[in-house]
């Protein structure tokens, strides 16, 4: 049976008070993306981390790779 290991990496969205949430930078993700895709990394799901109001603090985002069995 295939197993799996999980990893659950957190962005922040900067932005200032009474902001109405803050801004990923996109670049920066797709290179920390890219950079876990090529150690074997798939994105299996994300979700934004509200706070007051809404406003959009964090995004996190869960990935998974196969775990050698070796």
């Amino acid at each position: 049976m295939q197993k799996f290991e999980y990893k659950v990496l957190e962005v922040s969205a900067a932005g200032g008070f009474f902001s109405g949430g803050g801004v990923v930078n996109f670049q920066a993700l797709s290179d920390k993306l890219n950079e876990l895709g090529r150690q074997g990394w798939e994105v299996i799901g994300s979700t934004d981390i509200n706070r007051n109001y809404g406003d959009t603090r964090n995004v996190m985002i869960i990935l998974k790779r196969p775990l050698n069995d070796s």
